[in-house]
C-alpha cells in the first residue's frame, strides 16, 4: 500500500518517539504508508505547512495518547490534533479517520484531548503486540472499507466506554396491596419477591471483580448470534435527555429480542456497565455475548441522529456501522432498519419479516413516543426502585401515570403504552379504580396488538393478582410463546410456573433467564425462591449468596434466606438471617424459628408483634405460623379467613412448605381445590 491517499499520520509527543517508531515500523512492515519521519521534526513555517498538508491528505489520523501528552498542556502535537479535528468537519458521516491510541496506563476518562476524540473508540495497545491493530488499519485502508469514523479495534486493544451516570440497579415491581403497609399480590410473587413495609437495601456499587465471581464459569464461548446492546450515549448536551437515549437504547434492545434467531442480553445486565468505563472484552465475557451494539443519540426537537456500531467481541473487529437522520415519528422504521442491519452483519437467517415484528404495538406519533419514554423512565427510577426508601414512591408513580396517560392521549392505538400502563397500575396502591383500569388497559392492548407479548403479560399479572390462576397461566404461556427470548417474560412465567407446581419448567426458565441477564441480582434471588419451593435448599442458598454478591441485601432476601435455612434444619442460621428481615417479615419468620429452638415465649412475642401491626389482615401469614407450631385447627381457621378475603399469598398454597403438616387434612384439601390451580 504505497498510495499516499491511503497514508496513516502518526501524531505524538516527542517523549513518545520510541513508541511511535515501533508502531511505525509495524505498520510499514505490513505495507502501510506512514507519515512519520523524525528527521523532519525541525520546525519553521515550511515544516508547519508540510505537516498540515499531510494531516489534510492522510487517510487515517492516529494520535498517540500517554502520560507524556497528559503532562503537557501545550505542545505541537496538540496543534496537529486540532487540525485533524477541523478536517472532520468537512467529512461525510461514516468516514473513518480518527484512531486514538493509548500506550500506557493513563486513564482514558481523564485524558486531555479534543472532545471529538471522545466520539470515537480508542485503542489501548497491550505491550508491544500491535498485530491486531495493524491488521485493523489494513482493513480500514482497503478500497471497499466501510468502517465509520466511530471505529475501534479489539483483541490487543482495550475499548473505552462511553461516559454516563451509573445505571440504577433493576428493582422488582411490587403489586396489589391487601393491607396498606404491605405491598403484596401475585406480580410480586411471580417475580420471586416478597416485599414488606420496610425495604432496606444496602446501597453500594458492585465492583466488576464481584460481578465476575457470579458470572465466571466455563471458558468464554458465546453463541455466534448473541448480542448485548449498551446504553447509547446522549450527545444532546443536555443531561435531562438521558431518558431519551436510554429509552431508545432499550427499544432497540427489545426490537432485537423479538428476533428469535438472536440471543439478546437483557436490559439490566447490558446497562450494568453504564458509567463503569469497562472495556468491550470485559463486557462480552460478563454477558457471554459474541457481539456488542453501541452508539450515540443526538436529538433536536423531533429530529434525531443515531449512530450505531456493531463490533465482534471475539475477534475484536468492527462489523457494521451506520448513521441515521430521522424524524421521531419514524422511530419504528429506524428500529427495524438497525435490527435488519445487525442480523445481516451477524449473518442470521431470519424467519419472517423483522419490521412486522418490531412495529407491533408501536407508534409513529412523536409526542406519544416521547411521553412513553418519560413514563418508563419515571416508573423505573421513582416507582419500584424507591421501595428501598420504604415503599413505592407515590409521586414517582403519579409522574409515570401522567406520562402514560399523555402517551395514550396522543396515540389512542399505542398498544405498548396501554400494556405498560396496566403493569404500572397493578403495582400501585390498593385502589380498586387502579385495578379496574389495569384490567381494561391490558385488554385494550391485546385488542390492539394480539401478537404483542407485553399485552398478555400485563393481563397475566392482573389475573395472578386476583388468584384467577388458570386464566393467568394461559396469558403467561401466550406471552412466552410470543417472546421466548424476552427476559421479563421468562422471569414472570418461570416464577409463576413454580408456584402452580410446574417446577421443572419454571426452573428451566429461571436458568435461561440467568443466561440473558446474569448481572441482575433479582434473577439470582428469584431463582433462590423457586429452588426453595422445589425443596433444593442448598442450591437456593447459593443463589441467594450470588444475589448478595451483586449488591442485594434487603429484608426480602434475608427473610427468604432465613426460611431456606429453617426448612433445611439450620435454625441458628435461620435466626441470624431473619433478624435482618424487617419489622413484619422478621417477627413473622422468627415466630417459627424460636418455636423450633424451644423458645416458645419469644415465639409468642414475635407473633404478637405481627398481630399488633397487621391485625387480622395477615391471614395467610398466621396460617403459616400455626401450621409450623403444630396447631392445625388454628392454621386451618386462618386459611379459611384468607380464602374469604382472597389473600393473594394463597398462590403459595400448592408449593408452600409451611403447609406440609396440613396436606392430609380434608379442610386443607377443600381449600386447595377451591383455588382451582391449573392441572
Amino acid at each position: 500500500m504505497t498510495d499516499p491517499g491511503r497514508a496513516v499520520f502518526l501524531s505524538y509527543a516527542s517523549q513518545d518517539a520510541d513508541a511511535a517508531q515501533q508502531l511505525c515500523n509495524a505498520l510499514r512492515a505490513a505495507g502501510v504508508e506512514v507519515w512519520f519521519d523524525q528527521s523532519e521534526l525541525r520546525g519553521g513555517d515550511a515544516w508547519d505547512a508540510m505537516i498540515r498538508r499531510q494531516i489534510k491528505g492522510c487517510y487515517l489520523f492516529v494520535p498517540i495518547i500517554s502520560a507524556n501528552t497528559q503532562s503537557r498542556e501545550e505542545g505541537y502535537f496538540r496543534r496537529e490534533w486540532n487540525v485533524a479535528v477541523a478536517r472532520t468537519l468537512d467529512m461525510a458521516e461514516g468516514r473513518a479517520f480518527l484512531l486514538p491510541i493509548i500506550i500506557d496506563g493513563i486513564s482514558d476518562s481523564q485524558a486531555m484531548v479534543p472532545e471529538k476524540f471522545r466520539e470515537v473508540h480508542w485503542t489501548r495497545l497491550a505491550g508491544a503486540n500491535t498485530d491486531a491493530f495493524v491488521d485493523h488499519v489494513r482493513r480500514l485502508l482497503s478500497p471497499d472499507a466501510t468502517t465509520p469514523m466511530a471505529t475501534s479495534t479489539r483483541s490487543s486493544a482495550l475499548r473505552t466506554s462511553p461516559k454516563g451516570a451509573a445505571s440504577p440497579r433493576s428493582m422488582p415491581s411490587p403489586s396489589r396491596s391487601s393491607v396498606p403497609w404491605i405491598v403484596s399480590g401475585l406480580l410480586v410473587l411471580v417475580m420471586g419477591y416478597f416485599v414488606v413495609d420496610k425495604f432496606v437495601l444496602a446501597k453500594r456499587s458492585v465492583p466488576a471483580a464481584e460481578a465476575a465471581a457470579i458470572t465466571s464459569g466455563p471458558a468464554f464461548n458465546p453463541p455466534a448470534h448473541s448480542i448485548a446492546v449498551l446504553p447509547f450515549r446522549n450527545m444532546s448536551g443536555d443531561k435531562e435527555q438521558d431518558y431519551f437515549s436510554d429509552g431508545l437504547s432499550e427499544e432497540l434492545l427489545n426490537s432485537l429480542a423479538r428476533i428469535n434467531e438472536l440471543q439478546v442480553a437483557a436490559r439490566t445486565s447490558s446497562f450494568y456497565f453504564k458509567g463503569e468505563h469497562a472495556d468491550l472484552a470485559t463486557i462480552a465475557h460478563k454477558l457471554n455475548v459474541a457481539s456488542v451494539l453501541e452508539g450515540s443519540v443526538r436529538r433536536s426537537g423531533n429530529t434525531i441522529r443515531v449512530t450505531a456500531q456493531l463490533n465482534n467481541a471475539v475477534t475484536g473487529y468492527h462489523l457494521w456501522s451506520q448513521t441515521y437522520d430521522r424524524d421521531l415519528g419514524d422511530v419504528l422504521t429506524l428500529q427495524a432498519d438497525i435490527a435488519n442491519a445487525v442480523a445481516n452483519a451477524l449473518r442470521v437467517k431470519l424467519l419472517g419479516d423483522v419490521a412486522s415484528k418490531i412495529e407491533v404495538g408501536g407508534t409513529r406519533n412523536p409526542a406519544a413516543f416521547d411521553a412513553y419514554l418519560r413514563a418508563s423512565n419515571a416508573y423505573r427510577r421513582y416507582g419500584p426502585a424507591n421501595l428501598a426508601a420504604g415503599g413505592l414512591n407515590k409521586e414517582g408513580l403519579q409522574s409515570a401515570v401522567a406520562a402514560y396517560t399523555e402517551a395514550i392521549r396522543a396515540d389512542p392505538d399505542y398498544a405498548i403504552a396501554f400494556a405498560e400502563f396496566a403493569r404500572a397500575l397493578v403495582t400501585g396502591p390498593g385502589v380498586d379504580d387502579f385495578f379496574k383500569k389495569a384490567q381494561s388497559d391490558a385488554r385494550k392492548a391485546i385488542a390492539l396488538a394480539p401478537d404483542l407479548a407485553d399485552s398478555h403479560l400485563a393481563l397475566a399479572n392482573f389475573f395472578a393478582g386476583f388468584l384467577e390462576l388458570t386464566d393467568a397461566l394461559g396469558e403467561y404461556e401466550r406471552a412466552w410463546a410470543l417472546a421466548p427470548g424476552d427476559a421479563r417474560v421468562l422471569r414472570e412465567y418461570g416464577a409463576f410456573a413454580v408456584l402452580i407446581g410446574r417446577t421443572e419448567a419454571g426452573l428451566a426458565a429461571a436458568h435461561r433467564l440467568l443466561v440473558l441477564d446474569p448481572l441482575n441480582s433479582m434473577n439470582h434471588f428469584g431463582l433462590g425462591v423457586s429452588l426453595t419451593f422445589a425443596r433444593r435448599y442448598g442450591d437456593a442458598i447459593r443463589a441467594f449468596s450470588d444475589a448478595k454478591a451483586l449488591g442485594q441485601d434487603d429484608v426480602s432476601l434475608n427473610m427468604w434466606l432465613g426460611m431456606t435455612h429453617y426448612m433445611g434444619g439450620d435454625f441458628q442460621s435461620a435466626r441470624a438471617a431473619c433478624e435482618r428481615a424487617g419489622e413484619v417479615n422478621g417477627p413473622w419468620c422468627l415466630a417459627m424459628i424460636y418455636d423450633k429452638l424451644g423458645r416458645h415465649t419469644e415465639a409468642e412475642t414475635m407473633l404478637a408483634k405481627v398481630r399488633a401491626i397487621a391485625g387480622d389482615r395477615f391471614a395467610e401469614g398466621y396460617a403459616d405460623i400455626y401450621a409450623q407450631w403444630g396447631d392445625t385447627a388454628r392454621a386451618l381457621d386462618w386459611l379459611e379467613t384468607a380464602m374469604r378475603v382472597r389473600d393473594p399469598y394463597l398462590a403459595y398454597t400448592k408449593v408452600n412448605f409451611f403447609f406440609d403438616p396440613l396436606r392430609n387434612e380434608p379442610r386443607f384439601q377443600a381449600i386447595e381445590r377451591a383455588l382451582k390451580f391449573p392441572d
